[in-house]
């Protein structure tokens, strides 16, 4: 995978008005982006990010008109981060559940789908430049806690892997990030050891300039990714003994 340098360069964030977004939205500012597209469904969210660099745009992912005038506004974008995520479903027998399923693969799957195949002429036309798709550890080995959630992203990593090689032809880089828990609004309540939205976004910008197309930010996420690496069965049944363990803690 090719490194990119960040310095310099035109970027577009997704749900930059909170979490890891507004958190990459930061780091990349202070790496020194001459300019950087932070959406979010409310701009007026944005206020707070204060840089003559950085242009609001209002973009809900699920909208096709959005995203086809935010992909207008922002033409000579380098760098999409396809960031904007959510978390609803916390179980399988909920009445709901299926509706929350719904509503979770359209923001997190479709979302990217969508800015993917609006943006990629754009970044043709622009040298190539670099899609970076924020996934989860979740989505290379289901967490219990969150299932419908990390199916979505779990379909995020399969567009991810054909994204690296059909956009490559064009000269665009394409990187999975795969977090392990962070200290943002999706994981309130989750007894976890956490990482920084800030630590995580660094890490995220570090290996894109290292060229590691698949990003693993933290040090859950590290460990998980080399036992995954080694075993995905292993991977699993620790997921799976974590969660009796935590489901026991909660019911005694």
């Amino acid at each position: 995978m090719k490194a990119r340098r960040i310095e310099g360069a035109v970027a577009l964030v997704t749900g930059a008005n909170r979490g890891i977004g507004r958190a990459l939205t930061e780091a990349l500012l202070a790496r020194g982006v001459r300019k950087v597209y932070a959406t979010a469904r409310d701009p007026e969210a944005l206020r707070a990010l204060r840089d003559e660099r950085l242009v609001s745009l209002r973009l809900d992912v699920t909208d096709v008109d959005q995203i086809r005038a935010a992909g207008d506004a922002a033409s000579d974008v380098e760098f999409v981060f396809n960031n904007a995520g959510v978390v609803l479903a916390r179980g399988i027998a909920d009445s709901t559940v299926l509706d929350q399923a719904r509503r979770e693969m359209e923001v997190n799957y479709f979302g990217p789908l969508q800015l993917l195949h609006h943006l990629a002429p754009t970044l043709a036309r622009n040298g190539g430049g670099a899609v970076v798709n924020i996934g989860s550890a979740a989505g290379l080995t289901n967490v219990p806690f969150f299932p419908t959630y990390s199916a979505s992203k779990a379909a995020l990593h399969s567009l991810t892997q054909a994204a690296r090689i059909l956009l490559g032809a064009q000269g665009t880089s394409v990187f999975g990030v795969y977090a392990g828990p962070v200290d943002t609004d999706m994981t309130r309540g989750l007894e976890l050891p956490k990482t920084s939205p800030r630590d995580v976004a660094f890490a995220i910008l570090d290996g894109i300039e290292a060229g590691q197309e698949d990003i693993f930010p933290d040090p859950y996420a590290v460990e998980f990714g080399r036992q995954f690496g080694a075993s995905p069965k292993t991977s699993e049944r620790q997921i799976a003994a974590m969660t009796a363990a935590m489901l026991s803690g909660s019911a005694a």
